[in-house]
């Protein structure tokens, strides 16, 4: 059971877990491993929408230095770091990795209509992703 407790005072985003939540429907993985799947490509897409809280994980998750002239790059030592921490512990990175082949546009498209009810809902806060924001995530996940 999940209490929300970590989330006090603050909205989640559930983006990723909906979007895994396909993935898992569709290729029978569990849902940890998804969401290691799909994470990074979803912080890179998103990280520009509030690209400090990406700085701040990096530094204060990751313990990545933070290089005050390329927060992006801090942003993206951070990202890169919590693949590395997937990999140390056994968990995929992306969907190849997850499911041992290539996934096709047809699958992509799929778990798109099921992740967005055929385009009529969205998803997430940090980025509202609507039914083409999905497509690419689960493009760049790909591997």
């Amino acid at each position: 059971m999940h209490n929300d407790l970590t989330g006090c005072g603050a909205i989640g985003d559930w983006a990723t877990h909906q979007l895994e939540h396909e993935l898992s429907g569709m290729f029978d993985v569990t849902h940890g491993a998804g969401l290691a799947a799909i994470w990074p490509s979803w912080a890179r897409y998103t990280m520009h929408e509030n690209l400090s809280r990406f700085v701040r994980f990096a530094v204060n998750v990751m313990d990545v230095p933070n290089d005050f002239t390329d927060p992006e790059g801090t942003a993206e030592k951070g990202i890169l770091a919590m693949e590395r921490f997937y990999h140390a512990i056994g968990m995929p990175i992306n969907i190849k990795e997850l499911i041992g082949k290539d996934i096709t546009d047809e699958e992509i498209k799929e778990m798109v209509r099921k992740c967005s009810r055929n385009n009529t809902i969205t998803c997430g806060n940090l980025k509202v992703l609507k039914a083409e924001d999905m497509e690419a995530i689960y493009k760049m996940a790909r591997g």
